[in-house]
């Protein structure tokens, strides 16, 4: 499972000119599932996008979780993070896995997220999004775990 994490003072997603899902202070996050992932991998990254140190605390440090700032997280699915482009110029994603995997499991982590205290808004699996948001720092971290690293 891959999550790409950005720090946002907002962020929103829209399909058709419709605003589906909208967050103040936060995280915006673009999650890609593979095959061999199962909950483990999305309850460990939930613990720890809910836990990571990446808010500044009154001295300017990074040194306060999301949970800590009341922030929110913006969950988007987002096959394209498995993008093959080692041949050729168009990507192959052979390794993202197919929707009957990747909708549970993508449904699953943001219940994990709730789980953890962390309000979340989500995209439309599937669908065509316009991802906005105000990416602050910036800061921007990628995330991963494999069935390999359990």
């Amino acid at each position: 499972m891959r999550v790409l994490l950005q720090r946002a003072k907002w962020g929103k997603v829209s399909i058709d000119g419709r605003v589906v899902g909208e967050i103040g202070l936060g995280v915006v996050l673009l999650v890609g599932v593979t095959h061999s992932d199962t909950e483990k991998e999305a309850a460990y990254l939930a613990n720890k996008i809910a836990n990571l140190r990446i808010f500044n605390d009154e001295n300017g440090k990074m040194n306060l979780s999301l949970l800590e700032v009341g922030g929110a997280a913006l969950v988007i699915s987002q096959f394209t993070l498995y993008a093959d482009v080692r041949k050729g110029r168009r990507p192959a994603f052979v390794e993202a896995a197919p929707p009957s995997i990747a909708r549970p499991l993508i449904d699953r982590f943001g219940e994990m997220l709730q789980e953890q205290g962390v309000p979340v808004q989500t995209g439309e699996f599937g669908a065509h999004m316009e991802v906005s948001l105000c990416n602050d720092g910036p800061v921007t971290i990628w995330l991963e775990r494999n069935a390999e690293q359990r």
